[in-house]
């Protein structure tokens, strides 16, 4: 086929010109025309017969377009990088092609081959699935790159399973039925680097996962498929297998556990029971009773604590989110404090960010306007503001000049006093109106500020509020037994729960029971997952609004269903690409991150960064707080952060977290001095060892003038941990490891 310059040209080479202005209408250029699939195709409304011609079409593109668009532009983010995928890998060997070679004539050869090659870009694109090189009889495709779908090891058996029962059908000059092998293996693989020239150009995949799913080619019989151990612990009990046992496999040291995928379907479910969950709050009706009462009782003067424990995803912060709600209409103070778990070494991070935000401070004020602004603020629960005021305008880096006498104390006494001075903060807003406390993630609080809830568990009892603490099942606090605490263990919901969680997200339409079934088999009762899968299946095109309920667009399978979070995650921010690296610099900030930070990273124009962002909020994955260029924004679970982090090979994670080093000490210049454990963070991930161990010793001094010894402990012990990572010998790394040793004394000795 000759070079095409544009679609409407291929278009036109295809026979078909009458879809140019429909593809142009829905943005589809050369570089999109390769990823097409069948249910791509059939969303743009083009028949059955001319689905078939255009994928024929498209499989026989040249290498460089199939391979993607090398000359896409450049700039300081693109969508062409390499990234770390979880992928299914396919290998689809043509049996007998070498006999077939001998005894027909080149052409009728050529012609065999490219009946089979379409009859693969077909089946394989109809699945989901992405061919990546054809190697004379053989075929290489990916199922989850370039675009995670809702279950790529379940889509690429049913293609390879469709592919063994379609290809001896074909009508070819053989003369005799066609018969194919397959391998399938899924695994962790850098998969997009750009390799070969011309025509030989392709996308390349690196993982132990391509040389199984090879091996395992070679060991399935003629008209068989085999798959490796963890594409069958993805896809469980969907269809019915062979065990093969432990086979040895060259190039591997172990031998390898193989199955043979026997039928298409089966009637056992790989989950033992259905689970539920919901984005509304349904099924914690006994939670939310006990968080009602002991308010009450917190309005009456009898202070008490609830400890919300959990799985990350099962509604800790749904329940609290609930309780806020249910309170809107009467009088109440509320305090929120958000741990982070970049900032567990960081003494009062919580605090210290509650305060800024309550004072409404600005990066930009001047010391004059965040004293006044910090004054206001401690005025609304204290009229003695001449030990507030030095006391925590030293814990946010205010100077207070000479509008109050200095408080000559030590570091410990210090400590203590800013301590107590929160306690009289919370004491002083419950002589007022009750107060509502809230702790989020305190798994991930540092010392300090779990020293701070101790005390105010110690004293809350006879105040009027209402402390709600969330944390993971870890070991619980030591208050936990205590008379007006109690703990609250969430636990996964049931399936009639989890019914009525997608009821709401569909508006009260009904979705497919077979396919609201298989979303209650794989979310396994816990809430997020339930939420994100559901709302997946939504935005996929699997179905469609018809009056009260939604139809499926085609044929019901279980393909369609995600499997697990993190494969719904990615398959969400896939299909909000232009957004998916805004998103992954977000990750690489922290769960929580500024406007103005973002936008001097990400190096994007105002419109474009609003739109992206604005993008992001709409798809839910980040929370949004404020107006920009004032506005922080949350992602909405740390496991979304996670999901857009963990795609990102090394180098460009060092490239991205030297930016943000480099930015934070050009543009925010207070964060050395405040929080260098954050820029130390930021270089340790960049690779400037040397820099990062500076500023955790740095970090460590100012904890311990502070009187925080455990956090200056933690600082010194990140700061060794790099310097392991030095030339032993070299003059600068002794340096180094001579200073820790030093300002580390206490703990060093112990």
């Amino acid at each position: 086929m000759p070079h095409q310059t544009s679609v409407a040209d291929w278009l036109t080479t295809v026979g078909m010109p009458e879809y140019a202005v429909r593809f142009a209408e829905n943005d589809i250029d050369l570089s999109v025309l390769v990823h097409l699939t069948d249910q791509d195709l059939k969303e743009l409304g083009v028949s059955l017969g001319h689905r078939r011609k255009l994928l024929a079409g498209i499989a026989e593109l040249p290498g460089a377009l199939r391979a993607g668009s090398p000359s896409a532009p450049s700039g300081p983010m693109r969508h062409d990088d390499a990234e770390r995928r979880q992928i299914s890998i396919m290998f689809c060997d043509l049996v007998g092609s070498t006999t077939l070679s001998t005894r027909l004539d080149l052409e009728d050869l050529r012609a065999v081959i490219g009946t089979y090659h379409r009859c693969c870009a077909e089946l394989i694109g109809r699945h989901g699935g992405f061919i990546a090189k054809y190697m004379g009889d053989g075929v290489l495709a990916y199922f989850g790159y370039p675009k995670a779908s809702e279950h790529d090891a379940e889509r690429a058996v049913r293609a390879g399973l469709s592919l063994i029962e379609a290809v001896p059908n074909l009508q070819t000059a053989a003369g005799v039925p066609l018969s194919v092998r397959i391998g399938i293996a899924t695994g962790l693989v850098v998969v997009g680097d750009l390799i070969g020239t011309g025509a030989a150009l392709e996308q390349a995949v690196v993982g132990e996962t391509p040389n199984l799913a090879a091996r395992l080619q070679a060991l399935a019989e003629p008209g068989s498929l085999v798959i490796a151990s963890a594409t069958r612990d993805l896809i469980g009990g969907l269809f019915e297998y062979r065990d093969l046992g432990a086979v040895a496999l060259k190039g591997f040291d172990q031998s390898v556990q193989a199955w043979h995928v026997v039928a298409g379907e089966a009637t056992d479910s790989r989950f033992e029971a259905l689970r539920a969950a919901g984005t509304p709050l349904i099924g914690r009706e006994d939670e939310t009773e006990l968080l009602a009462r002991r308010w009450e009782q917190a309005k009456a003067g009898e202070g008490r604590v609830v400890l919300l424990s959990g799985d990350p995803g099962v509604g800790k912060s749904r329940i609290t989110q609930a309780l806020l709600e249910r309170l809107a209409h009467e009088p109440n103070a509320r305090l929120r404090y958000f741990c982070s778990p970049h900032h567990q070494d960081s003494a009062l991070y919580p605090i210290i960010t509650q305060l800024k935000r309550a004072a409404g401070i600005r990066r930009n004020d001047t010391d004059e306007q965040r004293l006044a602004k910090l004054e206001a603020v401690l005025t609304r629960a204290t009229l003695d503001l001449s030990e507030a005021v030095p006391l925590f305008a030293e814990l946010l880096s205010v100077p207070i000049g000479d509008r109050y006498p200095p408080l000559e104390l030590t570091p410990q006494l210090r400590k203590e006093k800013t301590l107590h001075a929160q306690l009289a903060l919370t004491a002083g807003l419950a002589a007022q109106q009750p107060v509502l406390m809230v702790f989020e993630d305190v798994h991930w609080s540092d010392p300090t500020t779990r020293d701070l809830l101790d005390i105010l568990v110690d004293r809350i009892s006879g105040l009027r509020v209402l402390l709600i603490a969330t944390l993971r099942p870890e070991p619980a606090p030591t208050w936990v037994n205590r008379r007006h605490v109690d703990l609250l263990s969430l636990g996964r919901l049931p399936p009639e729960q989890c019914a009525k969680m997608i009821g709401h997200l569909t508006g009260g339409k009904a979705l497919p029971k077979e396919i609201a079934d298989q979303i209650l088999d794989r979310t396994d009762g816990v809430p997020l997952f339930v939420e994100e899968l559901t709302k997946t299946v939504l935005e996929s095109g699997l179905v469609r609004e018809a009056g009260k309920a939604y139809l499926a667009t085609g044929l019901v399978s279980p393909t369609a269903i995600p499997t697990t979070l993190h494969a719904s995650l990615l398959a969400r921010l896939d299909r909000l690409a232009p957004t998916r690296d805004l998103a992954q610099v977000g990750a690489a900030l922290g769960r929580n991150f500024s406007y103005d930070l973002i936008s001097a990273v990400a190096q994007l124009a105002k419109w474009q960064l609003d739109d992206l962002l604005m993008q992001l909020e709409r798809a839910e994955l980040i929370f949004r707080r404020g107006t920009p260029p004032e506005a922080e924004y949350t992602f909405k679970h740390a496991l979304v952060q996670d999901a857009a982090y963990s795609t990102m090979l090394r180098e460009k994670r060092q490239q991205l977290h030297e930016r943000i080093a480099a930015v934070l000490e050009l543009d925010f210049p207070e964060i050395r001095r405040t929080q260098p454990e954050t820029l130390a963070r930021h270089c340790a991930e960049a690779g400037l060892t040397e820099k990062a161990v500076e500023l955790y010793i740095s970090a460590s001094q100012c904890a311990t003038a502070a009187s925080n010894n455990i956090e200056a402990a933690a600082h010194l012990k990140r700061a060794l941990a790099l310097v392991k990572t030095l030339p032993p010998l070299a003059q600068r790394t002794i340096e180094l490891r001579n200073r820790i040793m030093l300002g580390g004394w206490w703990w060093w000795s112990a």
